[in-house]
């Protein structure tokens, strides 16, 4: 080969290579932006989800229309930082071993460094943003995105006494209160900050020509407790004694097992009995959905400014909760359940390559989340993740789903969740089934009818093959049965005060 030819093959190379580096850059810079919102201890009661007749969520409705929402969507663990660390890394607590509010995924030799969402979008040129509670804990945020709020997650000021003066004899702790905030306007409330953050560096992206696009996340406290929100919003709702309650009725718990208490039992919330008790269940019923409402407003000053800015029609927007919230049912409040109040959560997604007004009921979980968003943007597949890509839903809501969604907590305890049917296998080997076509709200337990040994057998071959223990450091509590006696971290205590 003459030196010609060696110039002319060298130039078509090089030629080549910028064009290759050119079409990379222009793919980075016509990527769809990603807007991230996470909400805390939100169960389904949203407008658009048809679960509760009082409550008001224009803006997460509006958000529903122009995606589609996922009605059967589902939490791998019914608590905030098992729940977060599995939606982050794309892996399961049976596989993290991370069950409880403790560790943090980054504290653990096992999973720091697992690439996360943001971290995964970071490395293909995307500008990663992040406020509230997105992790459980904000150091996870310090250590994950590129931009961080310098706002706390925690809720802002309280009242200097609490608002439900009756003592509360079941529970001793301080975030356990619901009532009016006793301020003028919103601005106070850590959630209305965080929205403002995120408005601010959607108002700085919309005013410049960006190279890159963008990953936000914003993440919500309330309806956490303390459930405190302002006048305005509890006026959404009529007085406490019009207030639609959940059906709660006694006979749902004569057939669940024992077991099913050991897991949940030890929760910083009153008992349904402690509430009827002291005639507070309407009022934190109407608290409850006071503090949705003004959650949903914040989200909705989020979604003008993407508007506002001209983003919207080109920026993904997926909405979640990390779980879900009882507020009677089963005689409980609170989370840390395997049944459908405490699993269920909303999840929407819209823009770019979403349908629009579409509801698929299908299983989904949100393990789900990081796939889809990969395939939505296009970016290569990260073959490390366990969770499904919901594109087949997102195209056709209706799409077959053959994997149902799986719900652990802690070893031995899980929820299977399929179109139809929720199977509950415990750790001490007890069942529940509930057949959802005939008894959404879970109050007959099939599992002991040998007409759906078919039933059980097909939902029992997805329960986890393998489990990780618990992470070092998990803090994890002990209920035990000791020659029928119960004993709390070594404390004899009544099994009846237990379930009250």
């Amino acid at each position: 080969m003459n030196k010609i030819s060696i110039i002319s093959l060298f130039s078509l190379l090089l030629l080549s290579l910028l064009l290759t580096l050119s079409a990379v850059a222009q793919d980075r810079s016509d990527r769809p932006n990603i807007l991230f919102i996470s909400i805390d201890d939100l169960n389904d009661w949203i407008g658009a989800m048809n679960t509760h007749p009082q409550v008001q969520t224009p803006n997460m409705d509006r958000l529903a229309e122009r995606g589609t929402l996922f009605t059967n969507a589902h939490v791998q663990a019914p608590l905030c930082n098992p729940s977060r660390v599995s939606v982050m890394t794309g892996l399961r607590p049976t596989t993290t071993g991370i069950y409880n509010l403790a560790p943090l995924h980054h504290e653990l030799e096992s999973t720091k460094n697992v690439v996360t969402i943001p971290e995964y979008f970071e490395e293909f040129g995307y500008s990663t943003y992040a406020v509230g509670k997105v992790f459980h804990n904000a150091s996870s945020n310090k250590a994950t995105f590129q931009h961080e709020g310098t706002e706390t997650r925690f809720f802002g000021p309280v009242p200097d006494d609490k608002i439900v003066d009756i003592p509360l004899d079941m529970v001793d702790h301080p975030l356990i209160d619901w009532g009016v905030y006793p301020v003028e306007g919103d601005s106070l409330i850590k959630d209305y900050r965080f929205a403002s953050w995120a408005v601010d560096r959607l108002d700085e992206i919309g005013s410049e020509e960006q190279d890159h696009p963008f990953f936000m996340a914003v993440g919500f406290w309330l309806p956490h407790v303390p459930l405190y929100t302002t006048q305005q919003w509890f006026d959404l709702y009529p007085d406490e004694k019009d207030i639609v309650l959940p059906s709660a009725p006694e006979l749902e718990r004569d057939d669940v097992p024992d077991f099913a208490w050991k897991i949940h039992w030890h929760l910083p919330e009153p008992r349904l009995s402690w509430l009827l008790e002291h005639n507070q269940w309407h009022a934190k019923v109407r608290a409850y959905l006071a503090t949705i409402s003004f959650i949903d407003s914040q989200v909705g000053r989020v979604l003008d400014a993407l508007e506002e800015n001209g983003l919207s029609d080109d920026t993904i927007v997926v909405l979640w909760s990390d779980h879900g919230y009882h507020l009677g049912e089963k005689g409980i409040t609170g989370k840390n359940s395997l049944w459908e109040r405490s699993t269920r959560v909303p999840l929407i997604f819209a823009g770019p390559g979403v349908t629009a007004g579409a509801r698929s009921s299908q299983p989904a979980e949100l393990l789900d989340l990081y796939p889809t968003l990969i395939d939505l943007t296009g970016l290569p597949e990260n073959e490390n993740l366990e969770g499904l890509s919901l594109m087949p839903q997102l195209k056709y809501a209706d799409a077959y789903r053959e994997r149902p969604a799986i719900t652990t907590h802690n070893p031995g305890n899980h929820s299977v969740r399929s179109h139809r049917w929720r199977y509950i296998r415990y750790a001490d080997g007890s069942e529940e089934l509930y057949d959802h076509f005939r008894d959404p709200h879970e109050w007959s337990n099939l599992a002991g009818n040998s007409d759906y040994s078919g039933v059980i057998e097909d939902h029992a071959k997805w329960l986890p093959k393998e489990e990780a223990p618990h992470a070092a450091g998990s803090r994890h509590r002990l209920l035990e049965e000791i020659d029928g006696e119960w004993y709390w971290e070594g404390e004899r205590i009544e099994f009846e005060n237990l379930i009250r």
